[in-house]
């Protein structure tokens, strides 16, 4: 006479590997994606960062000439 109790965890366990399996597969798939949004928001990143340097050195030189000309 076969356990009924092992039966039942053979097939949830059976189930929690498929679903974890499942999932696995569907983190892969998000990191493809994520990558691929990485990659394509490179450009966007650079200029970005180069907006950024050119605002704060605008801020700097305002500020530098601003000191110049208040100078008596």
């Amino acid at each position: 006479m076969e356990n009924p109790h092992a039966e039942r965890q053979a097939v949830l366990l059976e189930r929690i590997l498929k679903n974890a399996s499942a999932c696995t597969e569907m983190i892969l798939e998000l990191n493809h994606c994520v990558e691929e949004i990485l990659r394509a928001n490179a450009s966007v990143k650079i200029a970005a960062d180069l907006t950024t340097k050119y605002r704060k050195n605008v801020q700097y030189n305002l500020a530098a000439t601003t000191l110049h000309s208040e100078a008596p």
